[in-house]
């Protein structure tokens, strides 16, 4: 295990592993590029390029023959700076590629100026690539050492058929553990965030080990604190780890530390409890060994002065004293920490070492905790949302990754909304499922309940652990409440209970106040109104499963219902780009044109003949609703979005939205049934669409952004679609079956929403999806546009008697209907921007302000 000094060379420097395929073994080189291949065996396209490499004169060669290869790996690393950098830089991620051309794989440094193609996931594992431009960077300090660059590529489609067999042309690429192509890092960093431990190098192997304490003297944490100034030397703590935080990677270009990690562990013996700080190269040794309730016995280490700013968590037990005062530090050296796990069997009664204490909350208990309060939750999963990243504030490189989760425990209608970050276990956040019994501890409780609607959520903590099996032997086990879910659980059909299952999707959490000024105070960003003109720069700087919320203002101009179907939500992501680069003419205009034609667009075609059977979608223009109606908004009493498995809708005699709506002839929701519009354009829209400088199109909605019933034999497919891209390409098990085989658990399916910005210049297509199910139609509320936006549900309900409700094209006449009422009138729309990666981007509007409501 490497220290903090020791730098390894810069490039592949090691003969590494024997070749594994004998008749290759001429063309194999040990730790360079410059050898040529022999004459007997299939010519390798790799190799070529490498010989033209040698042959020219420049070090960076167009191939005379450029031909698909495969892309089985991305790795990503941090680049310290070279040693003629006199200014430090920023950080700088590096990937290194491995390709295979069928006959060998080879690892390839890819330019920085590339970058940008990993961080859209355009360049990923699976695909076909073409490479035109390659270059040469050699190893000055090794003979015949260099590093094949790809310069130049044309990223393709994903291959049928992959093999992981060919081997590597340099056999230093496959040695153990991997090291990166460039720089004196030794390892590679997970490919989306920082926190995840990742490669090789991280052990799991530590087992608890029996010691005979006859001759190790160790002394208390509270003696420890009174006396460590004046010690040299310290004696062996005896303790047991109550907390354990995710890693921390803190790596920079200045700095020269190869694993530059920091873990902390909170300890505790009968005197006290405190904090313990692991470095560097013993997190990769030791991080994913240690959990929460092993006894440890630490020797050699450091001590030293707490760091003032540090928020301790809470104590497990209150009783116990809280050392802030000092530090202990677990070094590779300096000193070299010994550490052993003790097994349980042989800790002692008079040690005195205290009980894991969790803090189990039930769903019940929930509505009366207040905000900040830690908490540990047990439950069934219920709703497992899609991997999300959010950029960290202090790098644009840095992310966060995170997913909206629902858990049930049987004590309320409604589930467990938690806000689930990467907890350094990667293992388990990429493999969560519906109907799975989970656990996690360290939750925090948020929550405003001055808001409509009221606002309570948890979100992981810096302490936050999961777990999703093996529960069999936890100490938790033990507690009240979960033993209480346990019998709940005994009691449930596993069959009755599939069907409320929901799998990622877009999920449009946490919900926004009602009114704008409450708004602009829940946020903390530099400007809080995006210009119409700056939303195409927000939605390019996106990186892949990057979401983002802006506020825009502008005029609602046309709004058109899109049923949900298969054929509308797998549009190719060039057919967007082409979308995106058109003028000004709109879908809305070239759907009027194709009406004139007496055509039919195919997104009108329903997918499911027994909810429109009833419904004309060929209704001309000019016989279209429009109620121009100014809006008078008052706040509607609405239930907190984030559905409940069993959900209630709105009750009856709510306000609605809009006063003058509510005073309105009711007859006109009955006549709103018998006429049903599918799309409205305004009379401005008519008049300006073919003059804008620009129209941006991002309505549409694709597959990955539509919550699917979970079906428990395809887990494991489910899982990775909604996980992020995987750095090494794992080969499907059989034949995988589409995404689009699945059902859809919302019913109602999505509206393309036009805004027009306020000087009438660019205009914005955006999609809205209110969350629906047919037990949400039963009081007749929904039927404005604000009003759906303050409603969500997550599990659709299976209910029967279907055809006595309204089906969701009825639905959707009365939500377009509302919008006319936002004719001419100036809106701000808050919007979420989600880059899904290759190219494709979706725009949801999320709320509406009006005028009435944005003071």
């Amino acid at each position: 295990m490497s220290g903090e000094s020791g730098q390894p060379e810069a490039g592949p420097s090691h003969a590494g592993l024997d070749w594994p395929n004998p008749e290759r073994n001429r063309a194999g080189v040990p730790g360079g590029v410059i050898r040529r291949a022999g004459a007997q065996g299939p010519r390798s396209w790799i190799q070529k390029v490498l010989e033209q490499i040698m042959d020219s004169p420049r070090q960076c060669v167009t191939p005379s023959e450029v031909v698909p290869v495969t892309v089985l790996a991305v790795q990503r690393y941090l680049l310290e700076d070279e040693p003629r950098d006199t200014v430090p830089k920023p950080p700088l991620y590096c990937y290194d590629v491995t390709i295979s051309d069928g006959v060998y794989q080879e690892k390839c440094y890819l330019d920085p100026s590339l970058n940008s193609l990993v961080y859209q996931n355009i360049l990923k594992v699976g695909i076909q690539m073409r490479i035109s431009r390659v270059s040469c960077l050699y190893n000055e300090k090794r003979i015949g050492q260099g590093i094949l660059c790809i310069d130049n590529v044309h990223c393709g489609e994903t291959s049928d058929s992959i093999s992981l067999e060919t081997p590597f042309r340099n056999r230093a690429h496959q040695q153990k553990p991997e090291r990166p192509l460039r720089g004196g890092k030794s390892h590679y960093l997970a490919l989306w965030n920082n926190e995840d431990p990742y490669g090789d190098i991280w052990l799991t192997d530590k087992q608890p080990e029996e010691h005979n304490f006859s001759d190790t003297k160790i002394i208390s944490l509270s003696h420890l604190e009174m006396t460590w100034t004046n010690r040299r030397n310290f004696p062996a703590l005896l303790v047991r780890i109550l907390h354990k935080s995710k890693l921390r990677y803190y790596g920079k270009p200045d700095k020269k530390m190869i694993e530059p990690y920091q873990t902390f562990l909170e300890v505790a013996d009968s005197s006290g409890t405190v904090s313990v700080i692991m470095w560097n190269a013993l997190c990769p040794e030791w991080y994913k060994s240690l959990r929460v309730g092993l006894v440890l016995l630490l020797q050699d280490y450091s001590v030293k002065k707490s760091y003032p700013f540090r928020i301790q968590p809470v104590p497990v037990d209150p009783q116990i004293k809280l050392i802030s005062t000092m530090e202990i530090c677990l070094n590779l050296r300096d000193p070299p920490t010994n550490i052993i796990i003790i097994p349980e069997k042989q800790v002692k009664p008079e040690w005195r070492l205290p009980k894991l204490n969790h803090r189990f909350t039930t769903r019940s208990e929930l509505d009366d905790m207040p905000e900040n309060c830690i908490c540990d939750v047990i439950g069934l999963l219920v709703f497992v949302g899609r991997v999300q990243r959010s950029k960290k504030k202090e790098n644009r490189e840095d992310f966060w990754s995170y997913r909206w989760i629902h858990i049930a425990d049987g004590t309320s209608e409604q589930p467990f909304i938690v806000e689930l970050f990467s907890t350094s276990q990667p293992e388990i956040f990429e493999n969560i499922y519906p109907m799975a019994y989970f656990v996690c501890t360290q939750l925090k409780v948020v929550r405003n309940d001055n808001q409509v609607p009221k606002l309570l959520y948890l979100t992981t903590t810096n302490e936050s652990g999961v777990f999703i099996t093996g529960h069999r032997g936890q100490p938790y086990t033990y507690d009240a409440k979960v033993k209480n879910f346990i019998q709940w659980i005994r009691t449930k059909s596993d069959s009755g209970e599939q069907k409320n299952m929901v799998i990622g999707g877009y999920y449009p959490y946490p919900p926004v106040p009602e009114t704008f000024s409450k708004y602009s105070s829940s946020i903390k960003v530099e400007s809080l109104l995006t210009a119409i003109s700056e939303v195409r720069k927000e939605i390019e700087d996106l990186q892949y499963r990057e979401q983002k919320r802006i506020a825009i203002q502008g005029i609602i101009t046309a709004i058109k219902y899109i049923p949900h179907s298969s054929a509308t939500e797998s549009a190719s992501a060039s057919e967007t780009l082409r979308n995106a680069n058109r003028p000004s003419t709109s879908q809305a205009a070239r759907v009027e044109i194709q009406e004139r034609n007496g055509k039919r667009h195919q997104d009108d075609e329903p997918v499911n003949s027994q909810y429109f059977q009833t419904t004309s979608t060929n209704l001309s223009l000019s016989n279209k609703i429009r109620i121009l109606q100014g809006p008078h908004a008052n706040p509607v009493a609405v239930p907190q979005p984030g559905a409940s498995v069993q959900t209630k809708g709105i009750k009856p005699g709510m306000p609605s939205i809009f006063n003058r709506r509510a005073n309105t002839n009711a007859s006109l929701q009955g006549k709103a049934r018998k006429t049903i519009s599918d799309r409205w354009e305004s009379q401005l829209w008519r008049e300006k669409k073919f003059g804008l400088i620009d129209h941006l199109h991002y309505s549409h909605v694709y597959p990955e952004s539509i919550p699917r019933k979970f079906m428990f034999e395809h887990r494991k497919f489910l899982s990775e679609q909604y996980n992020s891209q995987p750095a090494k390409y794992v080969p499907p098990e059989g034949r995988p079956p589409k995404l689009d085989d699945f059902k859809s658990a919302r019913s109602l399916g999505h509206f393309e929403v036009t805004i027009l910005g306020l000087n009438h210049e660019i205009a914005i297509d955006v999609a809205f999806l209110p969350m629906y199910c047919p037990e949400d139609i039963r009081t007749s509320q929904i039927d404005t546009l604000l009003t759906s936006m303050n409603y969500s549900c997550a599990y659709p309900q299976d209910t029967t008697g279907n055809d006595r409700l309204p089906g969701p094209r009825a639905v959707a006449g009365d939500i377009i209907k509302a919008a006319t009422e936002l004719d001419r009138v100036h809106i701000v729309g808050i919007l979420d921007i989600c880059n899904l990666g290759n190219n494709k981007v979706e725009v949801y509007l999320h709320k509406i302000y009006s005028p009435e409501n944005t003071s």
